[in-house]
């Protein structure tokens, strides 16, 4: 008896089941055992991804011959659309293919794209002549055919990462079981490790392959992370054996549909007073589909009224109280996403005009030249050893104040973070009026050539957006993931992509508007293909002031925000754990 009930005990409580549909035991599959598999892949895919996207501006604008706004606003655009096609990953993971296989179907598009991108900067024919300065806008530009092979190729890798983003992660975190308080504790840790793996991954590809890429060739420098990307596709089928798998719940979006649609039709209806009187399945329901159950709450109470009993069973008609409150919890985030946007904005300067600067300063370093783009590699650095720091010294000394598992919550991490990023930008607005009267002072404003001073002192900025990734992407990725209902694990974890990809785009935009109407009247404008010439100093400085906005903003929003209530009493067994008699 003794040892069926270890047998039954060992039976994960969250309803994973294995690729055949049985459920698991935890001693088999999940936990760390079947993590060490996808945190290896990610590394080797940051690689992959940041080895294209780390040093894009600098091919565009020297290999493409396009000019500084525009080859910034395709980085931004591409980088952008990479972050918002985990949104329909997401949604095709949920509703239909299950995040396994839309994560296996959508890495062969990846890798598919990265051989297509490899292909695209190796053939001769696919190429513009060189040009010995592609700045001045005198150079040949590229062929349609040119063009629309490398973009088509850059897009494809777009789509691929749509569905292998949003599901890698909530994979990940999935092989953890709320239930049990030994996997809830490894769970919480489970983020900031993840991170810390992306951005080594990433670390490698801007010291490494960014120096292949100045110094030796482009088809060298694409063609590692794509061998490193079908490694990494390898490694993770070789722990197939140890996952475990959540089945879908059916497309989100049709399901919050069916609650808002539902609460309409009842907006006349008044509530009942009793929260019992309204539609939900009994408990043993929920545990017999291994589904999670859901207490109403007050908040958005006008989606409650999807749930008033009006003799009526179709499904646009009546909701149980658990999709109602899925539906509420997804739109009760749409506030911190809004907030997340100006900080993503703020993570796109790092691939494009920070990077750009670089290229206008001393970049000799003994008998070495530093390559633009290496310098991304101090973010990597900054995050890895700030979430170590993070992690085991600053959570320990918080919890003891707080009495938080996390040390402080997770909005009061992502707020320091936007902080921060106001730091960074004026830091980085102060750093360019020292570059520009250095500029003036030796007389190569106008000429555009290099500014006799060391690269090095843009380390700051680089440095701080590091720090400020450690509060801010860490926690918005956690929050996103967390604060998603059970049955929308991946489309809660697109927000946090989705944050970034909007950023992007909206970096895209503000760039032009600024250089358009700093331009007006015939001004020189505050962003033009000659740095020195150019005041991106201003620009970071509204970028500041945009900061310091937002954070009001966020101030606002998440004084109002209800966290998600727990589903079981994890979350005490946790305390617990961290805090033994």
């Amino acid at each position: 008896m003794a040892v069926e009930e270890s047998v039954a005990d060992d039976y994960t409580q969250d309803g994973t089941v294995d690729l055949k549909g049985n459920p698991v035991r935890r001693s088999k599959r999940g936990a760390w055992k079947a993590c060490s598999f996808i945190i290896v892949y990610e590394v080797l895919e940051r690689m992959a991804f940041c080895g294209i996207s780390s040093n894009l501006v600098i091919y565009l604008t020297t290999s493409l011959h396009q000019g500084i706004v525009n080859a910034s606003n395709h980085v931004t655009n591409w980088v952008g659309v990479a972050w918002m096609t985990p949104v329909l990953g997401a949604y095709v993971a949920d509703a239909y293919l299950g995040r396994f296989w839309t994560f296996i179907i959508t890495s062969v598009v990846y890798l598919m794209g990265m051989s297509l991108l490899t292909m695209a900067v190796s053939l001769s024919m696919q190429k513009p002549p060189s040009c010995a300065q592609p700045t001045t806008g005198h150079c040949d530009k590229p062929s349609t055919l040119q063009l629309d092979l490398y973009f088509g190729a850059l897009y494809i890798i777009a789509i691929g990462i749509g569905g292998t983003k949003p599901n890698i992660s909530t994979i990940g975190a999935g092989q953890f079981d709320d239930f049990h308080p030994k996997e809830k504790n490894q769970k919480v840790s489970f983020f900031n490790w993840w991170m810390f793996s992306i951005f080594f991954g990433a670390f490698f590809a801007n010291i490494i392959l960014v120096y292949i890429q100045d110094n030796i060739g482009w088809t060298l420098g694409y063609g590692l992370p794509t061998a490193g990307l079908a490694i990494a596709t390898a490694i993770f089928v070789a722990g197939i054996p140890f996952y475990r798998h959540k089945v879908p719940a059916g497309s989100p979006f049709t399901r919050m549909a069916k609650v808002i649609v539902a609460a309409i039709n009842n907006r006349k209806l008044p509530l009942p007073r009793e929260a019992k009187e309204l539609y939900e399945w009994d408990l043993e329901e929920y545990t017999k589909k291994k589904k999670f159950r859901m207490e109403p709450t007050p908040t958005l109470s006008f989606l409650n009224k999807a749930s008033i009993q009006t003799g009526s069973t179709h499904s646009w008609r009546l909701s149980t109280i658990t999709e109602v409150e899925e539906t509420k919890q997804m739109i009760r985030m749409i506030p911190i996403l809004f907030a997340t946007f100006v900080p993503s904005i703020m993570l796109a300067q790092v691939n494009t005009l920070f990077i750009k600067q670089g290229t206008t300063l001393d970049k000799k370093f003994s008998n070495f030249s530093i390559p633009p783009a290496s310098l991304i590699a101090f973010v990597n650095v900054s995050l890895l050893v700030s979430v170590v720091l993070y992690d085991r010294i600053f959570v320990k000394i918080m919890r003891k104040f707080t009495k938080n598992p996390r040390g402080i919550t997770l909005l009061q991490r992502m707020g320091t973070g936007i902080v921060i990023h106001a730091l960074i930008m004026f830091v980085s607005s102060l750093v360019e009026r020292r570059r520009l009267a250095v500029a003036r002072e030796h007389g190569v404003v106008e000429s555009g050539d290099q500014v006799p001073l060391s690269i090095f002192i843009l380390l700051p900025q680089f440095i701080l957006m590091g720090i400020a990734n450690v509060f801010m992407e860490v926690s918005k990725v956690e929050f996103f993931y967390n604060q998603a209902p059970e049955s929308m694990k991946s489309l809660g974890a697109s927000y946090s992509s989705t944050s970034i990809g909007i950023g992007n785009f909206l970096s895209s935009v503000l760039l032009k508007l600024v250089s358009d109407i700093s331009s007006h009247h015939g001004g020189k404008g505050w962003i033009i293909n000659n740095l020195n010439a150019s005041h991106l100093d201003y620009y970071y400085a509204f970028f500041a002031i945009l900061n310091c906005l937002n954070f009001i903003f966020f101030l606002i929003v998440s004084k109002y925000y209800v966290y998600k209530a727990e589903l079981s009493n994890s979350i005490e067994l946790l305390t617990e754990s961290n805090n033994p008699h």
